[in-house]
């Protein structure tokens, strides 16, 4: 008995290794559209909210599938098909392209010049530089003046402090995110703590629960904290345009919360999803939203902010030199004053 239950154990173990083992997924045209297909169906965040029909979707898209299709027209198929979610988020990686949305702004006035902001009615050549912060003083040294052009380029409480040093004569700021594409979503928690005088409730996250398009988890709070030492507590405003995405996204509807603060210039770009990322077969990449972020109203921030005061850069003022939208921030800053 013994010397048959020796020859019949690593039998058992064979058989069960060849049931149990998940077959491979098949490295073809149809198996990968279908494996992106489900990720965006089943992990996608925005699909209802932007009122998606992914399986017509599917329809539409399954039919272009050719077999004698080359490996660049199915990738810019599948782009095609992921630009129906209209969102710079998502994006498919290969060896030789990466696909992507930018109607998010190119449909949308640019409402920035940096030849205009650099010039010598604004930063001039002679401004400070700390932490990816350009800084100065415009309006007659009246109020301070920062750039920030990507949530990407990490800053300290050092270079913050040094900053609000410099200009601690300046009666009113201006922080200017436009342009600012996004970068770490901590930096933009980070740099809004510095101007909230008590912690505040300044939005909300959920998680996706299951497959189905609507299967999230109850909201959970996000909580702006009150920096303890560094606070600007003049007042401030906040400019953006089309091209404040993500981080920058995050950061405006942040400010927005804040008493003192005003938002200047145009819709912010949006981009509330958190991405994540996943793998097709054949071994390309699909970066997706798929945690929805909330303003303090509970309202999807996916589609941008509302400024409080809207401008856009006229072109007679772009002719002189002269940026609208840091024109009109310091109009408002000066009745605050």
């Amino acid at each position: 008995m013994k010397k048959i239950f020796l020859l019949i154990l690593p039998l058992l173990f064979s058989l069960n290794a060849c049931i149990n083992e998940p077959e491979a997924p098949k490295n073809t045209y149809e198996s990968n559209f279908e494996a992106l297909w489900k990720i965006i169906d089943t992990r996608y965040c925005y699909l209802d909210y932007k009122n998606i029909n992914w399986d017509s979707v599917h329809t539409v898209y399954k039919a272009r599938v050719d077999t004698n299709m080359t490996e660049y027209q199915f990738f810019d198929l599948l782009g095609e098909m992921l630009g129906e979610l209209k969102d710079g988020h998502v994006n498919l990686y290969s060896n030789f392209n990466r696909s992507r949305y930018w109607k998010w702004f190119s449909d949308y006035p640019a409402n920035f010049s940096s030849g205009i902001v650099y010039s010598d009615r604004y930063l001039g050549d002679n401004y400070y530089v700390a932490g990816g912060m350009r800084y100065g003083k415009i309006a007659g040294d009246s109020i301070g003046y920062i750039y920030y052009g990507d949530f990407s380029d990490q800053f300290s409480d050092t270079n913050i402090s040094y900053i609000f040093k410099y200009l601690s004569d300046c009666k009113a700021l201006i922080v200017d995110v436009r342009n600012n594409g996004g970068g770490y979503l901590n930096l933009s928690e980070q740099l809004a703590s510095y101007f909230f005088e008590q912690e505040m409730i300044t939005g909300y996250i959920q998680h996706k629960t299951g497959n189905g398009h609507s299967d999230f988890s109850e909201m959970k709070e996000l909580k702006t904290p009150s920096h303890k030492t560094i606070q600007w507590r003049r007042p401030v405003a906040v400019l953006s345009n089309r091209m404040s995405y993500s981080a920058t996204n995050s950061f405006v509807s942040r400010m927005k919360m804040v008493p003192n603060a005003i938002l200047v210039g145009d819709k912010s770009g949006g981009g509330g999803g958190l991405p994540l990322s996943s793998e097709i077969p054949n071994g390309w990449m699909v970066r997706f939203s798929s945690v929805p972020m909330y303003d303090a109203n509970k309202e999807h921030i996916e589609w941008g902010i509302d400024p409080h005061v809207k401008v856009d850069m006229s072109a007679a003022d772009i002719e002189r030199g002269v940026d609208s939208i840091i024109e009109k921030a310091v109009e408002e800053l000066k009745k605050r004053i």
